[in-house]
């Protein structure tokens, strides 16, 4: 008997959650064209890991930008690595930040996030792989976007990559739908992580 009243109830929760959803959604360019008005000019350079190339270039890249903090999103596995790149071209190790907490370009954002947002930062450089930047944008869209937080694309040249399909942009984008309304964004759903 109770089944109908649970059905009735999850309808109900369905009807309520799905506007609110959407609203929360379409408040987000509101959130980056103010960031970007408060903070016209980055504050801030986020590398995502993945590709040696990113941090060659970042290293570059910041010597223009002596202001900026540098934040590493990457494997713990290659800190070592990244940090001799940075030191090699005379960055400070107090500049650079590393956040070892991503899995996947999901993650790379839901993980560094939070830094910012306590930080104030309402602007970043993203630095990564020409042949990434279009998923990486569009997840930056709704996790920095849900936060206030807006960004300047910075694409590092690559070759013998191929551009990524639109099959893993669209579901990126819905799990960074779902880290917005859940704070879950299904990573621990990926065969090949680690338990």
């Amino acid at each position: 008997m109770s089944f109908p009243i649970a059905k009735i109830r999850l309808n109900n929760l369905w009807l309520f959650l799905l506007p609110m959803g959407l609203f929360f959604i379409s408040i987000i360019p509101f959130r980056l064209a103010i960031a970007r008005h408060q903070a016209p000019e980055p504050q801030a350079i986020l590398v995502l890991g993945g590709n040696k190339d990113r941090f060659k270039f970042t290293a570059q890249f910041s010597q223009s930008h002596p202001e900026l903090d540098i934040w590493v999103s990457d494997y713990p596995s290659n800190f070592e690595h990244n940090r001799q790149i940075f030191r090699k071209v005379g960055i400070s190790d107090q500049r650079i930040h590393y956040d070892f907490c991503p899995t996947d370009t999901v993650t790379n954002f839901t993980c560094t996030v939070n830094y910012f947002y306590r930080q104030d930062i309402q602007h970043i450089y993203l630095v990564t792989s020409d042949y990434h930047m279009v998923r990486s944008r569009a997840i930056a869209t709704f996790v920095l976007g849900s936060r206030g937080i807006t960004f300047t694309p910075v694409s590092v040249p690559s070759k013998g990559y191929p551009k990524e399909s639109k099959i893993r942009v669209i579901r990126d984008c819905i799990r960074s739908l779902l880290w917005i309304v859940t704070g879950k964004s299904g990573a621990s759903l990926n065969p090949d992580l680690k338990s």
